[in-house]
């Protein structure tokens, strides 16, 4: 029978892919995760997405905020946080758990939960424990949503800089000297720990770098040019986490490297150079988010340089098996040697962090660095792959 004289039913238009860009989170990078947020809101396509913002407050409690980024920004040299941002002071967000069933809800004490949509994709920025570390990751894979970033294992040893090194020297990669301290070694025999320590020191001399294991690349640090400082380093470094690593002083230049997930494979941006901030013992926290230290981008090497650096950050992706980017760290010694330092899998994305800039200049302005991330992540599947 023809269908030719039949009434059709109008076409409907197909939905926009839902991003829900998920920001602060537990650790000690909440408000550097929120202006992270703000920026992506703002920079995000609303003609191709549509978009639910999802706080994480420092208590673990997942919020449904305001979609206004400019309430997302540091002011007085006080970061934003997600408690100032949710609509309700007790009101949560619950993911599904059933692949089948994307729909998010939104539910409040004596009130009937709320259906918010499906989501297509989730964007994480966030940075440190329980959000850049695999744990947000793995609850994304078992809910079958696809994200932004790293997966879980890489996401980990992303994360836990004792195990990145060990990687990046099991796939030639080289690292400078280090040595970890585990909770277990401390709580057992806390002189032996420390004289642990103090024999790296004599070994390769002060000043050394005391840090949290598995914390981001910005606090709980200390740079300790003498053995009087060392204890309240080790103190400071144990409030973020109670595994540490000390880690030998390079001598050297600060190189960065962004790498971005293309089509085709991944791809190394221009790289940067962090001068000495002279201001601060080191790139902390102040220096990057507050007082703005300036990188140079694109860094001033010879080609040969840029071309080992960048073929160095591909590596480094590689080895960790990462996905959608990574911003990796080398020093560059004072024998023309690249020593890789770390990788961020996900770094500081502010429109003033370097990895932004690096891809900026290297001809992707930041909403297009946007897009490109949540494309790839819509091409994945979750699960095995």
């Amino acid at each position: 029978m023809s269908t030719e004289n039949l009434p059709q039913s109008p076409e409907q238009p197909s939905r926009k892919p839902r991003v829900a860009v998920v920001f602060g989170g537990r650790s000690s990078e909440h408000g550097i995760s929120v202006v992270t947020a703000g920026a992506v809101l703002r920079a995000i396509d609303r003609t191709k997405y549509d978009v639910l913002p999802i706080g994480i407050t420092q208590d673990g409690r997942w919020a449904l905020t305001a979609d206004e980024p400019d309430r997302m920004a540091i002011v007085d040299r006080k970061a934003p946080n997600v408690d100032d941002l949710a609509e309700s002071s007790e009101g949560g967000v619950v993911l599904p758990v059933d692949p089948a069933n994307r729909e998010v809800v939104y539910s409040e004490p004596g009130s009937v939960p709320k259906a918010l949509g499906e989501v297509d994709v989730v964007f994480p920025v966030l940075h440190g424990p329980y959000g850049e570390d695999g744990t947000l990751q793995g609850l994304l894979e078992l809910s079958g949503v696809p994200y932004v970033g790293a997966g879980v294992l890489a996401s980990a040893v992303g994360q836990d800089k004792e195990y990145m090194k060990r990687v990046f020297t099991s796939f030639g990669l080289k690292v400078g000297p280090y040595v970890v301290i585990r909770p277990r070694e401390w709580e057992r025999d806390e002189s032996a720990a420390r004289k642990k320590i103090i024999d790296f020191a004599g070994e390769h001399g002060w000043p050394l770098f005391v840090k949290p294991a598995r914390a981001g690349s910005s606090f709980g640090i200390t740079k300790v040019d003498e053995l009087s400082g060392l204890d309240e380093a080790i103190a400071e470094a144990q409030r973020h986490d109670p595994k540490i690593i000390v880690e030998a002083a390079l001598r050297g230049r600060e190189i960065e490297c962004g790498v971005l997930e293309f089509e085709d494979g991944p791809r190394a941006s221009v790289p940067a150079e962090i001068p000495p901030v002279q201001a601060h013992a080191f790139y902390d926290f102040e220096a990057k988010y507050i007082d703005s230290a300036d990188g140079i981008v694109p860094a001033p090497l010879t080609e040969e340089q840029t071309a080992e650096v960048r073929r160095l950050a591909v590596e480094a992706f590689d080895a960790a098996s990462c996905e959608g980017l990574v911003r990796a760290d080398f020093f560059l010694t004072e024998d023309g040697e690249f020593v890789i330092n770390e990788i961020n899998t996900m770094p500081g994305f502010t429109p003033i962090s370097m990895y932004p800039r690096m891809w900026q200049e290297t001809g992707v302005n930041y909403p297009e660095l946007v897009d490109r991330l949540v494309q790839a992540a819509l091409r994945r599947s979750t699960g095995l792959r």
